[in-house]
């Protein structure tokens, strides 16, 4: 009660603070134009500090996370469960996507000829090569680089050593939870910035990419959005009531703030923090399975990219006049869920999968320059997909392993990870 009482206290809640700031800066933008292009210093400190947490914090919470299984067989369990439920949910998101694009049909009509001025693609990374390059040769410069399939492969190894050398590596463990802590608490810290840089960030977008821009293209916006919102309350929710029994409002309301802050930073493993803050605090997910599950998602799962790649492949197929066959819907699903593995999570990472696609299914690349003129917006619905995706196979592994705190998943009120370890 005197933990309620407390944050009645302190005013208003983070996810209305950061709605506030939102709004604010769409109305900023909307006034100055691109004269609020001034602003975005305000949201660069922010994803700078974001930044700023991301290398020790995922590096710490998984060494955190496996040594705290005390089991290499339940890590792996889990980390088979993750994985085909981020899979499967990938697939099930790319043909929403391309349901999306079939019923809007945001590029009938448009008739662009390919003599358009062509757009390089950057050339996107072949499974083979996502594969064999998690392996760092270098696990320091992989810090250093922030390459984070790298780090959470060599995080996992050294977890796995430090449960196997037993009593000898408490020591090690114990520094390692030392730290996650002090992420943890930098986090919340950071966190109290965010409605700030957010008016910063959305200032500067709807100042820059303004109605003039959005119109023309409003019918793809639409089309993504609809998807996403589909998704996530009808296709996240389901899940989380037939399969983990629970609350899906509760759910919804746990992960409005790391949605939030995705929508906005338009990075997953920016939001990293923040994600895993509110499942822990806010849904009961225990820092063993939150500690693992969310890191590894910020890196493989990508529903919200995927959704995005059956909109706008459709879009551009559409736009220069070219029929689409079964079999290469098919690639698109398959193309788009498995090339998901090596995106990564940052701002712009779907770009590079778009043009993956487009390659594969024989699309024009000229299309990219069509999306790309409003990508920024798209990818922040994108974004906050992700982020719930991976919220959602936490809240379910969390459940199946008994590692879910129930009375916390179906409290009004969030507690805080030192509270949860007092009680």
């Amino acid at each position: 009660m005197s933990n309620q009482a407390a944050a009645t206290s302190k005013g208003i809640a983070l996810w209305k603070q950061i709605l506030i700031g939102m709004v604010a800066g769409c109305a900023v933008g909307v006034l100055f134009g691109e004269s609020a292009a001034m602003l975005k210093p305000l949201g660069t400190l922010f994803i700078n500090l974001i930044k700023m947490l991301i290398v020790p914090l995922v590096f710490c919470s998984l060494i955190v996370g496996v040594t705290s299984m005390k089991d290499p067989r339940k890590m792996g369990r889990i980390g088979g469960k993750a994985i085909l439920l981020y899979l499967s949910t990938t697939a099930i998101a790319i043909s929403i996507g391309l349901g999306m694009g079939t019923l809007f049909a945001p590029g009938v009509g448009i008739n662009i000829a390919t003599s358009e001025a062509a757009v390089a693609a950057k050339e996107a990374p072949t499974l083979v090569s996502t594969l064999l390059n998690m392996i760092p040769t270098n696990p320091v410069k992989a810090l250093a680089n922030g390459a984070i399939l790298q780090i959470i492969v060599f995080a996992l190894a050294l977890g796995i050593a430090l449960t196997l050398i037993g009593d000898k590596g408490k020591p090690a463990v114990q520094v390692f939870e030392s730290l996650a802590e002090a992420m943890y608490k930098l986090t919340e810290l950071v966190m109290k910035v965010a409605p700030f840089g957010i008016f910063g960030l959305m200032a500067w977008v709807s100042g820059t990419y303004g109605l003039e821009v959005l119109l023309p293209l409003a019918k793809v916006i639409f089309a993504v959005y609809v998807g996403c919102v589909i998704h996530v309350i009808v296709f996240y929710s389901g899940i989380i009531s037939t399969l983990g029994k629970l609350s899906p409002v509760r759910y919804l309301k746990g992960v409005i703030n790391p949605a939030t802050v995705a929508f906005t930073t338009t990075s997953s493993s920016g939001t990293l923090p923040a994600t895993i803050k509110a499942s822990q605090e806010e849904l009961g997910v225990s820092k063993g399975v939150s500690s693992f599950v969310l890191p590894l998602g910020a890196t493989i799962n990508m529903d919200g990219t995927a959704l995005y790649q059956g909109v706008c492949a459709l879009f551009i197929a559409q736009a220069f006049g070219i029929d689409l066959t079964m079999s290469q819907y098919l690639l698109i699903i398959m193309t788009s869920t498995l090339a998901s593995i090596g995106t990564a999570g940052v701002p712009g990472g779907g770009l590079i999968m778009l043009s993956l696609v487009l390659t594969t299914v024989g699309l024009p690349m000229e299309g990219l320059a069509i999306v790309a003129g409003i990508d920024r917006i798209l990818d922040m619905a994108r974004t906050s997909v992700n982020v719930c995706g991976d919220m959602m196979v936490a809240t379910l592994i969390g459940k199946s392993e008994n590692e879910l705190d129930e009375t916390i998943y179906n409290s009004d009120k969030t507690v805080p990870v030192s509270e949860q370890a007092k009680a």
